[in-house]
């Protein structure tokens, strides 16, 4: 490894530092803020869906929460994308470094706070019976590099535009919400009448979402799902990044 890669390494290291001391400061539950709110909308989905409207899914806690903690980690660093730049203004200005690392480390907060969140899935699986497959060996790593690259780059769109048009925040938040509903996730894909699921092809999180539950319901993990997933991934950071490059030399002006 030589000493650039060791640097970027330190870098990314005390950045995501900053951030859980910053996000944890002051506070009682610690890590379990990081599973407690998909949990409670896991929660007000099953009032809402599985009692009130009576959604017939099998299991369904466990088919919300395994749709849920994916998206969350999504949800999570698509909503502080707009201010990644802005509030790390002094640490731009003091230190010269790589801007990318900024949305990058962002993401691999939010993937990491995902990991450690697998294990309350597992303790859910257990209650129903069930027992994590040995797919996740390989479908687990291979579904987080995808997520990452796919929302490292939604990010690096976002975050570089919003200094530029700071309306981008609110857009952001509704969009991010518009997806959540178009993205099968408190409802199985079953359910979407067979003249709109082509549609699903093009929305770059449902094929994402639908492998990350099936894989921690059944172990089942579709390549062709995968390989949309995986094409929509390199699409996303390649733009992404390739407007990051375009714009980076004017954050001076605007920081």
């Amino acid at each position: 490894m030589n000493s650039t890669a060791r640097n970027y390494i330190d870098i990314i290291l005390v950045l995501i530092q900053k951030d859980l001391k910053v996000r944890y400061k002051n506070t009682l539950l610690g890590y379990l803020w990081s599973v407690g709110h998909p949990l409670a909308f896991a929660m007000a989905f099953y009032i809402a869906f599985r009692i009130v409207v009576r959604i017939q899914v099998e299991d369904y806690v466990l088919f919300l929460i395994s749709g849920l903690f994916p998206w969350q980690w999504f949800s999570s660093s698509l909503s502080a994308a707009p201010m990644t730049f802005l509030s790390n203004t002094s640490i731009i200005k003091k230190v010269n470094f790589p801007r990318e690392l900024l949305p990058t480390t962002m993401v691999l907060q939010d993937m990491i706070h995902f990991i450690f969140s697998i294990p309350v899935i597992v303790l859910f699986l257990v209650l129903y019976g069930k027992s994590p497959s040995p797919s996740w060996l390989y479908g687990i790593p291979a579904l987080l590099v995808i997520q990452f690259l796919m929302t490292c780059g939604f990010c690096f769109i976002i975050a570089s535009t919003n200094l530029f048009f700071r309306d981008l925040e609110r857009l952001t938040s509704i969009a991010v919400t518009l997806l959540f509903y178009f993205t099968p996730i408190f409802y199985p894909e079953s359910m979407v009448p067979d003249k709109l699921k082509p549609l699903l092809t093009l929305n770059p999180l449902a094929h994402l979402m639908i492998n990350w539950r099936n894989m921690f319901l059944t172990g089942r993990i579709d390549p062709v799902f995968l390989g949309i997933s995986f094409v929509y991934a390199l699409a996303a950071f390649a733009i992404g990044y390739t407007v990051y490059k375009k714009l980076s030399w004017r954050f001076a002006e605007v920081l």
